[in-house]
């Protein structure tokens, strides 16, 4: 039994040398929900108040949040780790507790956000599909510019040892496997694991744990995204790094 059920991913947070560039990239479609000489908080075009966080400081990734079901189960979470419980001073509000995995990684568990309006997917209404046809006889063209962030999907982590890292998340979120990932028949180095909400359908994996030889760290996180070819072709510019570096300056660049 684990000591509570998480429903999701709620954001990553990172530290970055120059907010400016993350502010003002044209590489990215995220939503500014606000913006100052210390941070810049983004969103999604979905009901998230808040899912990327960029603090001014060393290039870092430092934080990963959840998102409980309660305050009851949040309440629980922090009794069983002997932590307490502080505000959540971001928009949306509410109320988080602050855990370090067995690898140090920064784990912060949400609850109590006032969801915020959705925003309109741009061109969606004009788009055919198999069962509706709402465009007859007119040329659709698609204008250059990033994908659409809508929400925050899943993120990897690298750790040192799977098992540990396995049972820990296990153990305190109820993280159920959705596929194990292994080396040899009796080596498994990682896994795919979903929330466990019961009946109600949930994604493939919300976390992906994996042990590497380089050790413990931030592999990436994925947003879903609307017009996802144009958001290839935006990041195929000059100036874009395309592997997963550890430089949180290039998130657009990696987690896009």
């Amino acid at each position: 039994m684990s000591t509570i059920k998480i429903e999701d991913v709620a954001f990553v947070r990172f530290s970055v040398p120059d907010l400016a560039k993350m502010r003002d990239s044209p590489r990215s479609s995220v939503v500014i929900a606000t913006a100052d000489e210390r941070r810049v908080v983004s969103r999604g075009l979905g009901v998230s108040p808040v899912e990327h966080i960029a603090a001014k400081g060393n290039p870092a990734f430092a934080a990963l949040g959840f998102r409980a079901a309660s305050l009851a189960d949040l309440r629980f979470l922090a009794e069983a780790e002997g932590i307490e419980i502080g505000p959540f001073d971001l928009p949306g509000g509410g109320c988080r507790v602050l855990l370090r995995d067995p690898d140090g990684h920064r784990v912060e568990v949400v609850v109590g956000q006032t969801p915020t309006a959705s925003l309109p997917l741009p061109g969606r209404e004009t788009l055919n599909s198999a069962l509706d046809r709402r465009r007859l006889r007119q040329t659709k063209r698609l204008a250059a510019g990033p994908a659409h962030v809508v929400r925050l999907g899943h993120a990897v982590l690298s750790v040192a040892s799977f098992r540990t890292s396995e049972a820990w998340y296990r153990e305190r979120f109820g993280f159920i496997t959705s596929e194990e990932i292994t080396a040899e028949p009796a080596l498994s180095v990682g896994a795919f694991l979903r929330c466990d909400r019961g009946d109600t359908p949930t994604h493939h994996h919300t976390l992906f744990l994996l042990q590497v030889p380089k050790g413990p760290g931030f592999n990436h996180a994925a947003f879903d995204v609307f017009d996802l070819m144009l958001g290839q072709q935006r990041l195929q510019r000059p100036g874009v790094r395309r592997s997963g570096a550890s430089d949180a300056t290039s998130w657009a660049a990696t987690t896009h």
